[in-house]
């Protein structure tokens, strides 16, 4: 039998081969790496933000009644926690019995006014009176004393005439004197009755506030979403700005992306963008950039760098910018926790 010769390729000429291959690929993928970067921005530095509301206690007291889960999903205007508000129902009762006093003394106060005023046409009927006696007795004091002048009469009768005279001049002067008490006395009256109305505004004040104090021992959900971090009991006293829980909002849910300083040339707001959410890698959101922070993220840090002290080292900063989605359903807003981690994709150029 006649063996064949199976040539073989040398090795010499197989990796020249695949050299080429490798380096016509590197061209390939370079080529579009560099058209795909010149037409979009990405970043993975970027997660689910959103609006988070602490729901915190207005007055103390001790919570008698909790009416929510952990992680429950709630809407707004529901009843969550009931604080004891045996308290401040007897505080409004007092508020209440308060104004119902303030008003009785206007009552009174007003009264008295008419009461008063109701002794003016008697007084004013004396003085009346008196004047028109003291007139009588003047014009015969004036007649006696020309009489007496004649010798007509003796001292005494004139001296009587004149006692009659000063008689009725003191009684006129003391019915005018009642008179200006009676007056001031309805001053005062009117003026008992300005202080009592004020207290009525004051008394009526401390019901409105007690009505207000009453109505935060029922805690009402502000806004719909999912309850998260409950820390309080059935029983426990809470104090005023105590945080209880918090609601993490579902109708506000966007993004957060941090992209490079070197990045934002061509960035500005209405971009489109799409997001990858890596807790669902087969899904992709469209989304709008709305707007960018107004400074970096390490200037709102808690020691925020100063370059100005010690060697200096550049760092590559990072502005945050917000993306909000272009349409979520309910189930999506209820999936998109925030904090959850996404790959932001810019579309820069058409």
């Amino acid at each position: 039998m006649k063996q064949t010769q199976k040539r073989r390729i040398s090795p010499k000429k197989i990796v020249p081969v695949i050299l080429g291959l490798v380096l016509v690929f590197g061209i390939i993928f370079g080529i579009k790496e560099y058209i795909y970067y010149q037409h979009y921005v990405t970043t993975d530095d970027a997660q689910i933000d959103g609006d988070i509301s602490p729901v915190v206690a207005r007055v103390s007291g001790y919570v008698k009644d909790i009416r929510f889960r952990d992680n429950q999903f709630i809407h707004a205007g529901d009843t969550l926690v009931v604080i004891d508000d045996r308290d401040y129902r007897i505080k409004l009762e007092q508020a209440n019995a308060a104004l119902d006093a303030a008003r009785a003394n206007v009552s009174v106060s007003r009264s008295n006014v008419s009461s008063v005023s109701a002794n003016v046409p008697p007084a004013q009927a004396n003085v009346a009176a008196a004047e028109s006696r003291l007139w009588k007795v003047t014009q015969d004091y004036n007649r006696y004393l020309n009489l007496l002048k004649d010798h007509a009469i003796t001292q005494s009768q004139f001296d009587e005439v004149k006692a009659a005279k000063d008689a009725a001049e003191a009684e006129l002067a003391a019915a005018k004197k009642q008179v200006a008490a009676i007056g001031e006395q309805i001053g005062a009256s009117r003026e008992q009755v300005a202080a009592t109305r004020s207290s009525i505004a004051l008394r009526q004040a401390d019901v409105d506030f007690a009505q207000l104090q009453l109505s935060y021992t029922v805690i009402i959900a502000p806004v719909s979403g999912v309850i998260s971090r409950r820390n309080i009991q059935i029983g426990q006293l809470v104090q005023p700005g105590q945080t209880m829980f918090a609601i993490v909002n579902d109708s506000s849910i966007y993004v957060t992306a941090n992209f490079k300083e070197t990045q934002l040339a061509h960035l500005k707001a209405g971009q489109p963008a799409t997001i990858e959410v890596d807790a669902y890698p087969d899904t992709t959101f469209e989304a709008v950039v709305e707007n960018f922070s107004g400074a970096t993220g390490a200037k709102f840090s808690l020691l925020p760098p100063d370059n100005a002290t010690g060697n200096f080292v550049k760092v590559v900063q990072r502005v945050p910018i917000r993306i909000y989605f272009k349409q979520l359903t309910p189930e999506w807003r209820r999936k998109l926790r925030p904090g959850l981690s996404v790959f932001t994709t810019i579309r820069i150029k058409e």
